[in-house]
């Protein structure tokens, strides 16, 4: 995929798709020295990684103002969508170098976010309507992350690939929620999981 495929697909603006354009070459930047996605994916970045992160704009509820996402690593999804419009990202991300990059990416490209370089366990961030994860851990450490920052009435968006029945059929005896399945537009093994409604039982 081409910056200008993804324009098509998405209909971001000129003005976004350069900020994104800023984005991946910072990628390709530091990438050599922090490793901050698979040397084998960069060839295919806007399809492997932020075609992937922005197809999880659409399924963020209307009016959602505060988004968490967990283990942000080189910023997916979080930082891509807080350049798509989402108004409030915190990015977690423990380790300093990453973190270090995802504060420079969003100096250079304005995108309104806060980045925490904490465990997720200690990370102080605001009551969140949203909070997202991509390739993190499984559900079952996910949900008590996610439950204890998350708004009454917030949503939890999870990429996922082959694994995700297997994950909701292990937290099924713990958790209860509304789960809402949608097919990845990048990965035909994928799903994005929309959990609602989340308790611990």
């Amino acid at each position: 995929m081409s910056p200008h495929e993804f324009q098509s697909r998405f209909g971001v603006s000129r003005e976004t798709l350069a900020r994104l354009e800023l984005y991946a070459a910072h990628l390709h930047k530091w990438n050599p020295a922090i490793n901050l996605v698979s040397k084998s994916t960069l060839d295919d970045l806007w399809s492997r990684h932020l075609a992937d992160s922005a197809q999880v704009f659409s399924l963020i509820p209307e009016g959602a103002q505060v988004l968490v996402d967990l283990g942000s690593g080189a910023g997916f999804p979080g930082l891509v969508l807080a350049i798509l419009g989402v108004p409030e990202v915190h990015l977690v991300e423990s380790d300093v170098r990453k973190a270090a990059f995802l504060r420079e990416v969003a100096r250079v490209t304005g995108a309104p976010v806060t980045v925490h370089p904490v465990r997720i366990e200690v990370a102080d961030t605001p009551p969140a309507d949203v909070v997202s994860a991509r390739a993190l851990a499984e559900l079952a450490l996910l949900l008590p992350w996610a439950h204890g920052m998350l708004k009454l009435g917030g949503t939890c968006l999870f990429p996922k690939g082959r694994t995700a029945e297997d994950e909701l059929t292990a937290v099924q005896d713990s958790w209860n929620m509304r789960v809402e399945r949608f097919p990845s537009q990048t990965d035909p093994a994928g799903t994005i999981l929309r959990l609602t409604e989340l308790s611990p039982r």
